[in-house]
């Protein structure tokens, strides 16, 4: 065994001790930092600054022809009656007018089913081939699509200016407008949105908004407006707000943030839009006329 003097552990405790208190001390006088927290991106949800200007990144005037969109010929869907061919597409002196008219006409079925079909009518539709919608990034924050537009009158008549991404409703459909002709004072607008083709996970009871104007909107132009943000979409008549829609876990708004959706024009015939009414009681012609659409964003 290791045989140690008395004097030799007393001096070895007594610097034990001291080297304890003098750690103890320098821990509690200078210790006064706290570990940091990991780094987390910073999520910026400040609204867009409404005084910003908008940039004009599209525009169609109408004048020349329809390079800018995709006519389409077949039927539709919703149970329509209509069949759309690029010859009731006129443009003259700067406006595109859809002539709507009643004829018996077989053609396909719509445009993923070539089965024929007999249509009681003809019409007009057609969609940008650009596609539009907001996203992250500097100056691409917020969209705002435009058209000046003068509605068709009479029973049966269904225009719509309106927009969707492929495969529907997977990337959203924004009804800016929707009309009847018999109705000319009125209007609506809705939104749809599904996680698999072909089934929308919106509910009309939710999302469908009716508009009351003071004007007859098949007697002359009007402008129909949209904004659309990664939290909002409004709906503009002539520069005045009629609605905001504000994201909710109804309308998932935000999931049609990022997403792009082509600008769609045409007027439908009979459909589900006119429930219980015979197509003997639709007027036997029409005319929707368009003078411009515009795209801006921010």
């Amino acid at each position: 065994m290791l045989k140690t003097s008395y004097s030799t552990m007393l001096f070895k405790f007594i610097f034990a001790f001291s080297l304890l208190f003098i750690v103890s001390c320098s821990s509690d006088s200078e210790d006064t930092t706290t570990t940091p927290e990991p780094e987390t991106e910073t999520v910026d949800n400040t609204p867009p600054d409404p005084n910003r200007a908008w940039n004009l990144v599209w525009e169609e005037d109408f004048d020349t022809d329809l390079a800018q969109w995709n006519s389409w010929q077949s039927g539709a869907y919703n149970n329509e009656i209509q069949y759309y061919r690029p010859s009731q597409l006129v443009l003259d002196n700067g406006i595109l007018t859809i002539n709507v008219a009643r004829e018996t006409i077989t053609g396909a079925n719509n445009p993923n089913d070539a089965t024929p079909k007999e249509f009681q009518y003809v019409s007009g539709r057609i969609e940008s081939k650009t596609l539009f919608g907001p996203a992250n990034g500097e100056g691409e924050l917020e969209y705002r699509i435009m058209a000046h537009i003068k509605m068709p009158a009479g029973n049966g008549m269904w225009p719509a200016f309106w927009t969707y991404g492929d495969p529907w409703p997977t990337k959203g459909e924004i009804d800016i407008i929707e009309a009847r002709g018999n109705e000319p004072m009125m209007f609506s607008s809705n939104i749809f949105y599904g996680t698999q083709p072909g089934i929308p996970i919106t509910n009309n009871d939710n999302t469908v908004v009716e508009h009351e104007v003071d004007v007859d909107i098949t007697a002359d132009f009007h402008t129909y407006e949209l904004i659309w943000t990664a939290n909002s979409l409004e709906i503009k008549f002539d520069g005045e707000r009629l609605h905001l829609y504000n994201a909710n876990s109804v309308n998932y708004i935000a999931n049609l943030f990022g997403q792009k959706q082509k600008i769609v024009l045409n007027t439908a015939v009979g459909g589900f839009f006119f429930p219980n009414s015979s197509p003997s009681t639709f007027v036997d012609e029409a005319i929707m006329q368009v003078d411009w659409v515009q795209v801006y964003k921010r």
